[in-house]
């Protein structure tokens, strides 16, 4: 990912600049290293913090490093700020709004007691090891896998649709069936029974205890095994038509017709064809290429 941002001058602000938001150096690299170990530390100290045994015995030690962590991303923040000739536009961003949300917390911490909790927001941050890594062939692969949710959109709602009439019909019918010491005590908590059981999760504090209730208990179990794969083959449907409009060209072989040739294709598949009719065919005899030449110079004039 580019980050959209440019120095605000030459000299010390461009140098920073290098280092905080480029990472194609060893010393730019191993800042966004330090700063990641910092925010998974960070954000292990607030979990560890939340466990009572560990909150009595280091508790003090817990309050100084989230202290200590708050000061470094704050100064890290503001550098951030000094370095680009538009710091609005970072605080608005998508990174801005998360190293901001990631120090609030803290400093609320000396108006609101317990914010300190939200601290775990952090972990956001570590999304910057993508550009540290340069993986960015992972950004085009989470583009088609958007497309392909895009494109699944319709038929998923269609299906979770068709699951809210079959939830709430089974939670009717189990309504007017289990007594209300079976705790089916009205249709909202049957509604959360069959969803609970449609879904196979079966947390077990409401279950049916007529014969009639367990039998609807099993097919509601059933359709749910059976119907749970529907979303996955629709989006895997689209993931995969997605993969092939992406990788395969529609353009016909002008030797054989044959149209499933991958983009970067230079010849037919099956006959062998050379399939750019725009060039002549390197390894083609002079007089082919000569006459290839001439048939596209004939093509651009009839143009």
């Amino acid at each position: 990912m580019i980050e959209p941002f440019k120095p605000a001058a030459e000299g010390a602000r461009t140098r920073i600049f290098q280092v905080i938001f480029e990472s194609d150096t060893p010393l730019a690299k191993g800042f966004d290293i330090a700063l990641i170990v910092m925010i998974l530390t960070s954000v292990l100290v607030v979990m560890l913090d939340s466990v009572a045994a560990y909150r009595v015995e280091y508790g003090e030690l817990f309050y100084w490093l989230e202290w200590g962590f708050t000061f470094a991303f704050t100064l890290e923040l503001a550098a951030r700020l000094y370095c680009l000739d538009k710091p609005f536009k970072y605080l608005r961003s998508f990174y801005g709004v998360i190293d901001v949300i990631a120090i609030l917390p803290t400093w609320l911490i000396l108006l609101v007691p317990g914010a300190q909790s939200l601290v775990i927001v952090r972990l956001l941050r570590v999304l910057r090891i993508f550009r540290i890594l340069r993986l960015m062939q992972f950004v085009g692969e989470g583009r088609l896998l958007v497309d392909a949710l895009k494109n699944s959109v319709h038929q998923i709602f269609l299906f979770l649709f068709t699951v809210f009439m079959l939830v709430n019909i089974f939670a009717a019918l189990v309504f007017m069936i289990e007594p209300a010491e079976a705790g089916f005590s009205s249709i909202p908590t049957a509604v959360y029974w069959a969803i609970v059981t449609l879904t196979t999760v079966g947390y077990g504090d409401i279950v049916p205890v007529t014969p009639l209730g367990q039998a609807i208990s099993v097919l509601v179990m059933l359709i749910g095994y059976s119907i749970i794969a529907v979303p996955t083959g629709v989006f895997s449907a689209e993931v995969i038509r997605s993969i092939r409009a992406d990788r395969y060209s529609d353009e016909a072989c002008p030797g054989c017709g044959h149209d499933r040739h991958e983009r970067r294709a230079k010849y037919c598949l099956l006959c062998g064809t050379w399939l750019d009719e725009t060039t002549p065919d390197p390894r083609a005899p002079a007089e082919d290429a000569e006459e290839s030449q001439d048939k596209t110079r004939g093509n651009d004039n009839g143009a």
